[in-house]
């Protein structure tokens, strides 16, 4: 069917003008009279009554105009579809963040985001970096938030570093350590509660009793979250090697304290990642930019 004649016929019915039709399409009425003839000649069927004034529709003419109505509705209504999601008023937005990002900066971001565009769909899912930029690079996720060192950093990604994090040595007030400075080597004889393999943060613990040739310090105890691990220490068992956004609040009411290691000063980086050389969908870029401000 010739959807531009169709498009014509149903202007000329609702209008119930040619004249009306040509003006609203910006077309010269002869034309718009010349396309509807040949449009009834190509179907078969005759979609005007003939009349001394005006227009007439006959029956299959009054049926064609209306499924012509909902045809070009449901047109419109695409339309505004594809325009939403352009303008980024619409769509999902999957989210793939590493546990201190996720816990502690990604839901705030997503509140203030969610404020100002309600209808857009967001899905976050907490894991580690190894698994964060996996889903990313499989376009399980639109992008990553990731809190760790930047060389673990891929290749293949785009990072907009946001800001630093210091990581900090901590335990329990009543440990024989807190608030003191101590060496590393005495640091590594502690009993660690960490999270599982595959993390940062663990890595960069390990990482760092490499460089320094000792050996990595024994995990007695090992959760998949974060708030457990924080849980563990202040309830007077062991150290944990951390992000300073995720126990400051703790050392601050004196439920945790800090370790002051000789010579050592880390930091995390706060980074947001996205597949290279891929353009950004609008609301993804709006995203962003809440979090860099």
């Amino acid at each position: 069917m010739n959807i531009h004649a169709l498009r014509l016929f149903y202007y000329v019915a609702e209008t119930g003008s040619v004249t009306k039709a040509a003006a609203r399409l910006n077309i010269s009425q002869p034309a718009v009279t010349s396309q509807i003839k040949k449009f009834e000649k190509e179907l078969g069927l005759t979609l005007f009554n003939p009349s001394g004034r005006g227009i007439s529709l006959t029956s299959f003419g009054t049926e064609l105009a209306k499924q012509a109505g909902n045809l070009f509705t449901y047109e419109e209504q695409m339309d505004e579809f594809v325009e939403d999601y352009r303008q980024g008023r619409k769509g999902k937005l999957r989210i793939a963040a590493t546990y201190l990002p996720a816990n502690f900066l990604v839901p705030g971001w997503a509140a203030r985001f969610k404020a100002g565009h309600p209808e857009i769909e967001i899905e976050i899912t907490t894991t580690n970096s190894q698994q964060a930029f996996g889903q990313l690079k499989r376009h399980e996720a639109d992008v990553a938030f990731y809190g760790g060192g930047a060389k673990e950093k891929p290749e293949d990604v785009e990072w907009l570093e946001l800001f630093e994090d210091e990581l900090w040595f901590v335990v329990a007030p009543s440990h024989p350590y807190a608030g003191r400075t101590v060496s590393l080597t005495e640091m590594m004889r502690e009993p660690f509660i960490m999270r599982e393999e595959g993390s940062s943060t663990r890595e960069r613990l390990v990482s760092l009793c490499t460089t320094y040739g000792l050996k990595p310090p024994e995990v007695a105890l090992q959760f998949s979250g974060l708030g457990e691990a924080i849980r563990s220490v202040i309830a007077g068992y062991g150290a944990n090697f951390i992000s300073s956004l995720a126990v400051r609040e703790f050392v601050e009411w004196k439920q945790l304290s800090r370790v002051h290691v000789e010579g050592i000063q880390l930091s995390n980086h706060i980074a947001v990642c996205t597949r290279k050389n891929e353009s950004l969908p609008a609301a993804l870029q709006q995203f962003i930019e809440i979090c860099r401000q």
